[in-house]
């Protein structure tokens, strides 16, 4: 429970205890296993091109033919360079929610991957500096069409007792793009003409194209559908995916009726202009506050050095060989996936808070750390030094992934009911692509001009996270998406969609009813 705010309150949790009983593996439900399979490359796949992105953006500094093109990028130069791939996705985030309702989640995922592909295709061919900054500007607008969409999708179509790992597998997919950029850089960066860094930006389109090319056999989301009153298709999908567990029916019957209700709710209080539930009432204001929180965590945390400007961090311990920095860039960046994965299928099983309170005490201690050996190498010129900056560059990763990478849109999804969610995450984007504009353009200028005390800006920051967590972060752990949906509206809210819950069961019970009288008279 979040010490400021409103307590929150759960409704009794039948739907969760019905999928914790649920003895049958997801493996062995044919239906839910194909599902999962479609959703790697339809869903998770959006997250490599954000990885690719990042990873060969911090590797093509290191990439001579990368820096004799465009002049020589330093400081406020080489961060605009960066920084456009933001500007492109803070303009997009204003139309996400509308184009994700009108669209729904599938067919959004889908255009977002078309620009994507286009902004790709202007990098690998641009032909100066000017060209360069628009297609990142393409790119980060496409993509926040994409990440949107595919982490609702994947929480609203994974069954209930997958749901929280699925959607933290889908953050750790970003170090799949990130590897197979940091390799082919490093496999390019020695070849003498441009194609050292336009063939990687021309591979930045290979995961949108799986989009493409897959979207087609991915169901819609159930929830989008009863929104858009196609509640027949929506429990057909349930039925298919989510009916194969123990009691099986019994768990898509309240599922159904959960959905239903809770849209229904929702609808009673949606405003007309796309963007004015933002500031309806607390409990919402609540809810966007921490997403704008959150974006801004997910990227102030320290990260933003490593992801894009590993070379001047190692330069400032005595580390300058372009060979080497790209070695540390690949060796970090496979270390990255090795502990996400993992940690991405245990830190669900935990609660919230707890992960988050871990990931930012941790975090904080390897800054503090990383900023003392730095100190040492400037100030006795040690190359001692170096060692537990490396040290602790590896270190950082477990403890960021334990809670801003693998919980970020499993707790977005969690906070937010499903017709606020597109606009929560977009807001949540909205501010993570604000951390990442400011960093990428303030960052370089900050470490050229002052050096390991920059990173004292960062120790400092994490402390006020690590009080944030502590004081406002709500525990969501071990409830349905439904079940959390009204968590901060109160009881009165809560009793009567339970109560309209209740009469949706007593509905379908009749029409069961009714079924089954004419099937034994037509006997």
């Amino acid at each position: 429970m979040a010490i400021i705010g409103e307590k929150e309150h759960h409704v009794d949790p039948r739907l969760a205890n019905i999928a914790r009983a649920d003895t049958k593996i997801w493996y062995q439900k044919p239906n839910l296993r194909t599902l999962y399979l479609i959703l790697i490359p339809c869903a998770m796949g959006v997250e490599w091109t954000s990885g690719f992105d990042s990873s060969m953006m911090n590797s093509l500094q290191a990439v001579s033919s990368w820096v004799e093109y465009f002049d020589n990028p330093t400081e406020g130069r080489l961060g605009l360079l960066n920084a456009m791939y933001s500007l492109g996705a803070l303009m997009a985030v204003p139309f996400i929610p509308s184009v994700s309702q009108f669209l729904g989640r599938r067919w959004s995922i889908l255009a977002g991957s078309l620009i994507l592909c286009v902004g790709a295709g202007l990098q690998a061919g641009a032909r100066n500096v000017d060209m360069f900054l628009a297609s990142r500007w393409v790119l980060g607008f496409g993509i926040p069409f994409a990440i949107v969409n595919a982490s609702s999708l994947i929480g609203e179509l994974a069954y209930e007792k997958e749901r929280p790992t699925m959607t933290s597998l889908f953050s750790c997919s970003w170090h799949v793009g990130a590897i197979v950029a940091a390799g082919v850089t490093y496999g390019t960066f020695q070849m003498n003409s441009t194609w050292a860094w336009r063939l990687p930006s021309l591979l930045q389109l290979v995961p949108s194209l799986c989009q493409i090319c897959f979207i087609p056999f991915c169901p819609e989301s159930p929830r989008f559908l009863i929104s858009a009153d196609r509640g027949d298709e929506a429990y057909a999908i349930l039925q298919k995916y989510h009916g194969e567990g123990d009691n099986g029916e019994e768990f898509v019957r309240l599922e159904f009726a959960e959905i239903r209700s809770t849209i229904a709710q929702e609808q009673e209080t949606t405003r007309a202009f796309v963007w004015a539930d933002v500031f309806r009432d607390p409990p919402m204001r609540r809810r966007f506050l921490l997403a704008a929180i959150f974006g801004i965590f997910t990227q102030w945390s320290g990260n933003g050095l490593i992801s894009f400007y590993m070379k001047k961090i190692l330069n400032l311990v005595g580390i300058t060989e372009n060979r080497t920095v790209q070695q540390v860039i690949l060796g970090n960046t496979c270390w990255g996936l090795i502990n996400a994965t993992p940690i991405a299928m245990i830190a669900p099983r935990y609660p919230r808070r707890v992960m988050f309170l871990t990931c930012t005490i941790g975090t904080a201690i390897v800054y503090a750390v990383w900023t003392v050996a730095s100190a040492r190498f400037a100030i006795e010129n040690s190359a001692a030094a170096a060692i537990p900056v490396l040290v602790f560059i590896f270190v950082y990763s477990p403890f960021y992934n334990i809670g801003w990478n693998s919980l970020q849109y499993t707790y977005m999804v969690e906070i937010f009911p499903y017709s606020q969610r597109a606009k929560g995450i977009s807001v949540e984007q909205l501010t993570t692509r604000f951390a990442v504009f400011f960093n990428t353009y303030v960052n370089p200028i900050a470490m050229d001009r002052i050096g390991w005390k920059y990173y004292l800006v960062y120790c400092g920051w994490i402390l006020v996270e690590i009080a944030t967590v502590y004081l406002l972060f709500p525990e969501t752990h071990n409830r349905t998406l439904e079940e959390l949906s009204f968590m901060f509206e109160g009881r009165e809210v809560q009793d009567k969609v339970q109560s309209n819950v209740d009469k949706q069961l007593e509905l379908q019970q009749m029409d069961r009813d009714v079924a089954s009288g004419t099937n034994r008279t037509d006997v």
